[in-house]
């Protein structure tokens, strides 16, 4: 059984493409997750009753 190299090469470069798109998809969703998560964790700043 000989393996057809025409076919194989760019499935692979198809996969690896693929690979480093959801890496750095995954990243970029880690970073503004985290970013709104401490966003929603830092309370309201009080509001000065003096100025309404």
């Amino acid at each position: 059984m000989e393996i057809n190299y025409a076919i194989l090469i760019p499935v692979i470069l198809v996969v690896v493409i693929l690979i480093i798109y959801l890496i750095r998809k995954n990243r970029k969703d880690k970073n503004r997750y985290e970013k709104e998560t401490i966003e929603a964790e830092t309370p309201p700043e009080k509001h000065d009753k003096d100025r309404v």
